[in-house]
């Protein structure tokens, strides 16, 4: 995408943004101007340290995701008994919506980092697992047996294979799990913690009824968003550029 594009697009959600301000006419849609003004203003009172907590939240459950789900999931690919004995559990946990484990895993282990790290990892696990799993499972057996026929091993196989094979695949459970990332880590961010986007956004709009500063934190958190899809695509581009 261009960045002419994007360019007009987000002057045509400011145009959109402040003429629903100008209709509301009330103090809980202020305008992207002043928006604006207080995001800047907010940067040095705490709002980028609540971008850089919630940004290595996601970062870190990303990391983990992929170093756990991505050989899971060629190993699943690779192995129609272990896929066939594996199946069922991942039919019946892929489709639980992981929000709902939010209460559960804050009980079991506690208020710090580990537990919002854990609810994202789980909803990334399970994209990146499936998606690998049936990438790496439809490759083309010909393809296989000529790597094969010339000495690769299991180890080559899957570094000269099925790794470059399924990068694409992964890459797409990234980009396709951004969106909800970040959404459960606003959801997680609320429950007893004084440090994240989601804690200044909620504190911002439910208790001290700073709306502009509770924008400011909702851009911030757009923001986070949309430089994990970018990093994304800056990734396909760098890592398999084929496609």
């Amino acid at each position: 995408m261009k960045r002419r594009d994007l360019l007009f697009a987000l002057l045509i959600l400011a145009l959109v943004w402040q003429a629903a301000a100008w209709l509301v006419a009330k103090p809980i849609l202020p305008s992207p101007g002043l928006v604006a003004l207080v995001f800047v203003r907010e940067l040095g009172k705490g709002l980028a340290e609540h971008f850089l907590v919630s940004l290595w939240r996601v970062a870190a459950s990303t990391i983990l995701a992929i170093a756990l789900a991505a050989p899971a999931g060629l190993m699943l690919g690779q192995s129609p008994r272990l896929n066939r004995f594996f199946s069922p559990l991942i039919y019946l946990t892929y489709p639980i919506p992981k929000v709902v484990f939010v209460p559960l895993v804050l009980l079991f282990l506690g208020i710090g980092d580990s537990a919002k790290i854990t609810i994202i990892f789980l909803i990334l696990f399970f994209q990146i697992l499936v998606l690998v799993r049936d990438s790496a499972a439809a490759l083309r057996p010909e393809l296989i047996q000529s790597v094969r026929s010339l000495g690769a091993g299991r180890r080559a196989l899957f570094r000269f294979v099925y790794l470059p094979a399924s990068l694409p695949a992964i890459l797409t459970a990234l980009r396709q799990s951004v969106g909800t990332a970040v959404a459960v880590l606003y959801v997680a961010e609320l429950y007893a913690t004084t440090k994240g986007l989601g804690y200044y956004i909620y504190l911002n709009g439910s208790t001290l009824l700073n709306y502009p500063a509770m924008y400011a934190g909702i851009i911030a958190m757009s923001l986070l968003g949309l430089g994990l899809y970018f990093s994304v695509d800056w990734l396909e581009k760098r890592l398999v550029p084929y496609k």
